[in-house]
This record gives structure tokens, C-alpha cells and sequence, in this order.
């Protein structure tokens, strides 16, 4: 084992853990006020570990989406990761490829974002030392959350679900300020979940499904002339 790298993936990932800490006590919250239990909890963050998906598929589950639509909806969400997967799969040593299937199952956006801006190919050591404390952190806390949430008053509990929705617009509105294209989008989508969930015959949960995939495809064609004009921009200044 090449402690050198261990050590190098603690420092880089750490920050990572105290980001996770409060986003990850807001889930194990919000799980307590929607009535799962403390193993329920536990192994949505084991088996799904998404992040802002867990969010939804909570949210999901206690407005009684059926599974089909949670499980397609956060799917889509998270099809990304395919594509941050294979580049990572690119960096990493030859001698290391047989650990790419536990390496895919523990990417998330923060791990690509690291991995990504470091230099040379990458050690096993280093990459699975990020993924292991940045894992543990957010099983830790969110169960912390959840035993914490015991202590709480039930109106404080329950108001937690508000954390979905701030996380939300957290993630949303700087990305609004900067893009009149990404701002489009977020609108977009809006309106077409409100008018997917006008149709009557359409099951629950189906109006986020649609609404993803049109503005995905809507999202790719603005994003594309957003960069296009940026390029023209820049030749212009030159």
C-alpha cells in the first residue's frame, strides 16, 4: 500500500467531509419526519448514495410516487455519471483497472472535480481513500442527523423538508445569475411540470420525468449556442 497516496487522498478529500456534513444531517432529518426508520435511512445512503437524488426519491416517496417513476426519475438525474466514470476510468494506472467497478460506485460530483484537476495518472490508493472518508461522512452524519432528529421538537422536524428545496436553489440560483440560458431552463422545466401535471391519465411523478427529458434536450441546444457566442466573443476581443 503506497501510504504517500493515502495520505495525499485524506487532505483532498477532507474538505469534501466537512462539506457533506450539514447536507448529509439534513437528509437523516428529513427521513425522521417522513417516517423511515434509522435503517431505512442508512441504506438509502448505502445503496443509492446520489446526493440531491436521495432528496428526491424522498421527497418522491412521501408525496406516494410509485417506484417505476422514482426509480426512472433519479436515473436520469444521475446519468452523468456514466460519462464522469469513463474519464476517470482513463486516469487511473493500468495496474489499477480491476478496481474500476468500486471506484464507478463511489463517484460523486466532488470526486470527479478532484480527481480531474489532479495531474498524471491516479493511484488507486489516492482515489479510493477520497471515496472511503467522503463515504463514511455521509452515512455518519446522516445517521447523526436521524438520532439527533429524536431529540428535536416535532414541528423543527418536520419543517426539515424545507431543506430539499433550499438545497435546490442553492445549487440553481448562482448557475440563474450567470446564464440568461440556464435561467431559461430552470423556467422551462417549471412550466412543464406544471402542465405535465394537468394531465390527468399521467401516473404520479411522471410530470418530473418529462419535464427532465425535454429540458435535457432543450438544455443541450442553448448551452451549445450559449459556448458558441462566448467563443465568437472571445475572437472578436482578439
Amino acid at each position: 500500500m503506497n501510504i504517500f497516496e493515502v495520505k495525499k487522498g485524506f487532505k483532498m478529500g477532507f474538505p469534501v467531509v466537512i462539506g457533506y456534513a450539514p447536507v448529509a444531517a439534513a437528509f437523516g432529518l428529513i427521513c425522521k419526519s417522513g417516517g423511515f426508520s434509522l435503517f431505512e435511512t442508512f441504506a438509502f445512503s448505502f445503496f443509492v448514495y446520489a446526493g440531491a437524488s436521495q432528496f428526491m426519491g424522498v421527497n418522491l416517496i412521501m408525496l406516494g410516487v410509485g417506484p417505476v417513476s422514482i426509480i426512472l426519475t433519479t436515473f436520469l438525474v444521475n446519468l452523468r455519471h456514466f460519462l464522469m466514470s469513463s474519464a476517470v476510468s482513463k486516469k487511473i494506472d493500468e495496474n489499477c483497472k480491476k478496481f474500476i467497478p468500486v471506484i464507478a460506485y463511489g463517484m460523486t460530483d466532488e470526486t470527479f472535480s478532484i480527481v480531474s484537476l489532479t495531474e498524471g495518472k491516479i493511484k488507486v490508493e489516492y482515489i479510493l481513500t477520497i471515496e472511503f472518508i467522503t463515504h463514511m461522512s455521509w452515512y455518519g452524519f446522516g445517521v447523526l442527523g436521524y438520532i439527533f432528529g429524536e431529540f428535536l421538537p416535532e414541528i423543527m422536524s418536520m419543517s426539515m423538508g424545507i431543506a430539499l428545496y433550499a438545497l435546490f436553489i442553492a445549487m440553481i440560483v448562482p448557475q440563474m445569475k450567470k446564464s440568461k440560458y440556464v435561467a431559461c431552463i430552470v423556467i422551462l422545466s417549471g412550466i412543464i411540470n406544471a402542465l405535465a401535471k394537468m394531465i390527468t391519465f399521467l401516473p404520479k411523478g411522471w410530470s418530473i420525468i418529462i419535464a427532465i427529458i425535454v429540458t435535457s434536450f432543450a438544455g443541450s441546444f442553448l448551452l451549445e449556442k450559449s459556448e458558441d457566442l462566448k467563443e465568437e466573443e472571445n475572437k472578436d476581443e482578439i
